[in-house]
């Protein structure tokens, strides 16, 4: 049963990476695989009821982060429909594009240690497609907004799943994390942001030609400001709520949603219906791309038959004996995180590795939170911003593989190189 679920898993992973030749949409892939991998684990699985349980497991996993990746892309559509990113992009003045792609790295790494960084990759990209009009240069700046958003989670303890993990397990602390890894993150993006520097020194910013947010009116400069403000509030909101309350963020995301229906409905309730038709969430619900989250769901599902069947574990354990050191296991584990998904590899570390022998702010834990948090850049669907990056821009796996891959893990590199002589000289 075993080899059948992996060979399945790479067939799925393959078809998925092949889509363009192939001619066979993502989400159809992901979602074959899902189907198939939950087949044979319930005819093979034995205990019908402990399958039943772990895919409800799945499900509410998956539908938590389904529920979030609506909401933040609906807040993002609704700040869209008012012209809400006007109030940054008349700000900037920029003609270089070199000049603009350091502005979006370094605002990017530091609000995905905010935010989160499926939510800061959502709005940034937004944010591209009003500064720039060139398909392929909105590819590039997509790659370095993935790299920028998954290293900026890493050394916040709300910025990356992963990272969250380690922290509310009590593997990490907040200021130790932030001192620990805030430098090796930082060369994660400084690396490949030097490196396409170069292939893209000496092009010019192309606006798009008018701003264009798919209705005939103009919104004022109030709405304007209202709207940017109450949706870039509510996301940043979140990571507070879920502080405070500590309920999953998507409760914080719908919750947030809510508030800006209603402040919405107030807003234009003296409009005709024609005039605010496009204003509205439920228009801004029309807009989302629905193929690019059934595709989340299809992956999500397909990873958790790995993590349940204990592939992954038994991966680990398997690392541990076989090569023993743990900078290399836990090397070898942000790589493969650019393969499988980073949650489980990192969960079960953390069943394997004792905290009396690896007591928390140790170098096990950050370590892993750096890889963990930045090796799924390597490719495009190795981590949430990558695969929202995907669905948003219509990224190809292999043109992500050779144009951003390379440089993402160059910059993974150079961050393990600086975490390890910074842990060297001060431990």
């Amino acid at each position: 049963m075993l080899t059948a679920l992996v060979v399945i898993f790479v067939l799925a992973y393959a078809s998925i990476a092949l889509e363009h030749p192939l001619g066979v949409n993502k989400a159809a892939s992901a979602l074959i695989g899902a189907g198939l991998l939950w087949t044979i684990y319930a005819l093979n699985g034995g205990d019908p009821h402990l399958i039943s349980e772990n895919l409800k497991e799945s499900v509410s996993t998956t539908a938590q982060i389904v529920f979030f990746l609506m909401g933040a892309m609906t807040i993002v559509e609704v700040v869209d429909a008012h012209n809400g990113f006007y109030v940054i992009t008349s700000r900037i003045k920029t003609t270089k594009i070199t000049s603009l792609l350091w502005l979006v790295g370094f605002v990017t790494f530091f609000l995905s240690s905010i935010l989160d960084n499926l939510t800061t990759t959502i709005v940034m990209i937004s944010l591209m497609k009003k500064l720039l009009d060139r398909h392929d240069d909105r590819l590039f700046f997509a790659g370095i907004i993935v790299i920028a958003a998954n290293a900026g989670g890493a050394w916040s303890p709300i910025g990356d799943v992963t990272t969250t993990m380690l922290w509310i397990g009590g593997q990490i602390t907040t200021l130790a994390i932030m001192e620990g890894v805030f430098l090796a993150s930082m060369a994660c993006l400084i690396v490949p942001l030097i490196l396409l520097t170069f292939v893209l020194r000496g092009k010019e910013v192309v606006a798009p030609k008018a701003i264009d947010n798919g209705n005939a009116i103009q919104t004022t400069p109030f709405e304007q400001n209202l709207m940017f403000c109450m949706g870039i509030g509510i996301l940043v909101a979140v990571p507070i709520f879920k502080g405070i309350t500590h309920l999953p963020p998507f409760m914080g995301i719908l919750f947030g949603l809510g508030i800006l229906w209603l402040v919405g409905n107030i807003l234009h309730r003296n409009k005709e219906d024609e005039d605010k038709e496009d204003l509205t969430l439920v228009s801004a619900l029309k807009r989302i791309d629905m193929s690019c989250i059934i595709f989340f769901i299809g992956i999500l599902l397909a990873v958790a038959t790995l993590e349940h069947t204990h592939i992954l574990t038994a991966l680990a354990k398997w690392l541990e004996l076989t090569v023993g050191r743990q900078d290399v296991i836990v090397t070898l584990i942000g790589i493969l995180s650019a393969i499988v998904d980073n949650v489980p590899l990192v969960a079960a570390s953390m069943g394997m590795y004792d905290m009396t022998t690896n007591p928390p702010d140790s170098f096990l834990w950050e370590f892993m939170a750096y890889c963990a948090g930045t090796g799924g850049s390597i490719l495009i669907i190795g981590s949430a911003a990558g695969v929202a990056a995907m669905g948003l821009e219509k990224i190809h796996f292999f043109w992500y593989a050779k144009k951003i891959g390379g440089l993402a893990a160059l910059g993974y590199f150079a961050g393990i190189f600086v975490y390890i002589v910074q842990f060297k000289m001060f431990h």
